[in-house]
Formats: C-alpha cells, sequence, structure tokens
C-alpha cells in the first residue's frame, strides 16, 4: 500500500515539475505581449482544461512533458523564396502556414519571432532555470532542513556471519547455517546488542563511527576487550576481532576486482542526521550536476548497454544506467515502502525529486531543436549574423528561419521517443532496485 501511496505522490510531484518547468515559459511571454493560447501539462488527449482571457490552460494524460503554445513562433518566408518541391519543403511551408493562421487580427506585434533575441532567449531559458530553482530549494530542505544522515558508535544491529568474497552481505544460508568459509560474527560471540554504545576498544577511546571502523580496520585478528554503555550501566565484553577478505568497490559501489583484508567486527551503527549549513547546497548540487553531465554525454552507450547487456543479454539491471519516468516513479515508490525513519525517506523522495530537475535543466539545455536549447542556440546564432551584417555594412538579414529547421527537429523527436521506449520497457520487464 505505501508503494503505491508513493507511486501516486512521486506522479503528481514530477506533473508539478512539468507544470513548474512550463511557467517559467509562460510568465514571461506573457510579460513581453507574447500571446500564448495554451498552457498545457502533459500529452496526449486532454482530461480537464479552462478557457482564460486568451490562454487555455489544461492537463493531458501522459505526465511526461509540457508546452504552451505562443503564436508566430516559426516567421514567415523571405519574399521570392522558391515553392518547397521537396517532401521537407513541403513539410516546412505546411508548418509556416499553420503557424501564420495562428495570428489573429491585430496580433501582428505579438507574435514570439519579432520579440529581441534577449527576450526570446529570456522566455526559452525561463523553463530550465525553473527546473534549476526547484532542485536548489529540494536540495536545501534535504540538506539544512533534515540533514545528511551520519552514523555514530550506538549500534543499529548486529550480522549472523563474517562476509566472505563470494557472500559479501553477512547472511545465513536458509538453513540457519553461515556460508562455507565464514564463521559466526564476532559481535554475536562476544554478546553486543542493538542499542549498545561503543565507548571504547582495546586501548582507544571511541568518539564516533569512524574512530571505531578506523581501529578496527588497523587490528585484524587482534583479541581484546570492547567496553559498550548499555541502558545505563557500563559492560566490557571480551571480543576476538575477525580478519576478513573483502572486495574493493570503486565510487559507483562496484568491484574493481581486488581484495582487502581488514578487522570486522559485525556491527552496524544508528544514523542520525546532522543539518548542513546553506553553502553545502550548491556544493552539493555540483557534485550531482557533473554527475548528471557525464551521465548525457554517455547516454548513447549506457543505452547500447543496457539493450546488449540487459534486454538481449539478460545481465542484471545497473543501477547507473538510464531510467525513464516510469523507473524514477517506481523508485519512488520503493522509497516509500522501504523500512526506514520517515527522516529518512523523506530525504530520499525529496533528493531523488531534486536530482531529476537538476538533470531535466541540463537535458533541456541541449543546443538541439525541438528542446529548448536548440531555441537559445538559434536565437544567439540570429544575434551573431546581425552583428557580423551591421559591422559589414550589409542589410539586416532578419530574423531566423527556424522552419528550416523543421526536419532535424522531427527525426531529434523519432530518437528520443525510441530512446524512451527502449528505456520504460526496460523499466518495466527489468527495473532498477534500490536493493
Amino acid at each position: 500500500m505505501l508503494q503505491v501511496i508513493g507511486i501516486i505522490i512521486f506522479v503528481l510531484l514530477i506533473g508539478f515539475s512539468i507544470g513548474w518547468h512550463e511557467l517559467g515559459h509562460l510568465l514571461p511571454a506573457k510579460r513581453f505581449g507574447v500571446k500564448v493560447t495554451e498552457y498545457m501539462v502533459g500529452f496526449g488527449p486532454t482530461i480537464w482544461s479552462r478557457q482564460g482571457k486568451e490562454t487555455r490552460y489544461g492537463l493531458k494524460v501522459i505526465p511526461v512533458g509540457g508546452y504552451i503554445r505562443m503564436i508566430g513562433m516559426i516567421p514567415p518566408a523571405k519574399p521570392g523564396t522558391p515553392q518547397p518541391r521537396s517532401r521537407f519543403g513541403h513539410m516546412i511551408e505546411d508548418a509556416r502556414e499553420a503557424s501564420a493562421a495562428e495570428v489573429g487580427p491585430g496580433d501582428d506585434h505579438r507574435v514570439f519571432y519579432k520579440l529581441p533575441v534577449a527576450k526570446r532567449i529570456t522566455i526559452m531559458l525561463g523553463g530550465p532555470v525553473m527546473n534549476l530553482i526547484l532542485s536548489f530549494l529540494l536540495f536545501a530542505v534535504v540538506l539544512v532542513g533534515i540533514g545528511l544522515p551520519q552514523p555514530t558508535a550506538i549500534l543499529a544491529s548486529t550480522v549472523p556471519c563474517t562476509p566472505t568474497v563470494s557472500h559479501p552481505n553477512s547472511v545465513q544460508l536458509v538453513n540457519g547455517a553461515c556460508p562455507i568459509g565464514s564463521v559466526a560474527s564476532p559481535a554475536r560471540v562476544a554478546g553486543l546488542k542493538a542499542g549498545d554504545t561503543v565507548i571504547a576498544i582495546g586501548n582507544a577511546s571511541i568518539a564516533d563511527w569512524t574512530g571505531l571502523t578506523s581501529w578496527l580496520d588497523a587490528h585484524p585478528g587482534a583479541s581484546t576487550t570492547i567496553e559498550v554503555s548499555r541502558n545505563g550501566a557500563t559492560k566490557q565484553l571480551p571480543v576476538t576481532v575477525a580478519a576478513v577478505t573483502r572486495p574493493i568497490l570503486d565510487d559507483q559501489g562496484q568491484p574493481t576486482g581486488s581484495t582487502k583484508t581488514g578487522g570486522y567486527l559485525g556491527i552496524s551503527p544508528s544514523v542520525t542526521y546532522v543539518s548542513q549549513g546553506w553553502s553545502a547546497v550548491p556544493a552539493y548540487m555540483w557534485q550531482i550536476t557533473s554527475a548528471s553531465a557525464k551521465a548525457l554525454v554517455s547516454l548513447p552507450v549506457s543505452l547500447y548497454d543496457l539493450v546488449r547487456n540487459t534486454l538481449i543479454g539478460g545481465a542484471p539491471r545497473s543501477a547507473n544506467g538510464p531510467v525513464s519516468v516510469v523507473g524514477v516513479t517506481r523508485i519512488g515508490g520503493q522509497v516509500a515502502a522501504m523500512d526506514e525513519p520517515l527522516k529518512a525517506k523523506l530525504a530520499t523522495f525529496l533528493g531523488l525529486l531534486a536530482s531529476l530537475n537538476l538533470f531535466l535543466f541540463l537535458f533541456n539545455l541541449l543546443p538541439i531543436p525541438p528542446l529548448d536549447g536548440g531555441q537559445i542556440a538559434g536565437a544567439l546564432y540570429e544575434s551573431l549574423r546581425r552583428a557580423l551584417a551591421k559591422l559589414t555594412g550589409r542589410p539586416d538579414p532578419g530574423p531566423v528561419d527556424i522552419a528550416r529547421l523543421l526536419p532535424v527537429s522531427y527525426v531529434v523527436a523519432a530518437v528520443l521517443i525510441g530512446m524512451g521506449v527502449i528505456v520504460i520497457w526496460a523499466d518495466l520487464v527489468k527495473p532498477v532496485s534500490l536493493g
């Protein structure tokens, strides 16, 4: 039930993010006098709409995007332009005529293409910037309001067995025995319990979890005494630290092929949430931005690996691969159903939504049509062309004829839809799991 509630909430939040993005286009467009005929969240059949003074506001059934419709997005053809002969030429002319048909009597001064370049860029940049603002606010709630989890020297649990390279999770077999090569964990043998606070081990005082793990890592095989506080009383328990060989993981949590031997007790820490300063928000966002930019650059390779290794080869789904809106929503449901404190669920939930908005900011800035970045790139090219014409004494070349880029827009849209279908299918048949 909690998973279903989480999915519904996340769908609504994605819809809000889309509407928030489109609001970033709508407000400056209206401020600059452009006539906006539609503001829609979603695609496909309309499930609700309301007609305003000149703009129809509505919701559509598929919450994977949205749009505002501004009149005069495509400039008219220049005088003397030859009649189209190719299929693409007729496609461009049809789009140009459809755009001209939206301009009613008295609306000639309210068309998009007549705006100065700076105002057009402001309108197109408004959507991605709204995603960036929302991402910042959500990360601020997580980092400043909730805080980051920090392990403490208070034990949350003990594990039954020592880990091995082949069984790194320290779990028992179905029959209750430890796997071959594994033995009962030193924590269980010593009688450590959840709720114990580690005060000292050996001759070292313990102030936090880092100090405890550092001591254990440096003393494999040591026989010593661990001092804990339990129910207000101090206990000293004899313990023999196990020497355990485990795989070394990379920054993504994947095995590197190397192993390391260190001390092991078989305990896990309780977690407290420590509020961060406001300066931590941009620093944290920069880390996520760098990772998202790398993900965008490597998207074609990741998609190829997803098809070859997972959909065809049957390999497990990589947690670092591409995920669709369906997959992200499903993860949101998993977060809601986790056996974790509410604060942990909320931090993960909001962090997931913040990361999604940050990715949308970057993705929409790609300088390709039909994305916002494609319009921005066209406006910048027009500004450069006009500046060069002025410097060389040539006539103003006028607005860039973006209608000529429509074939590119259709191809890019088809590619994006195809990529989306592949990832959605993977999210349905082999979804990413949190564990």
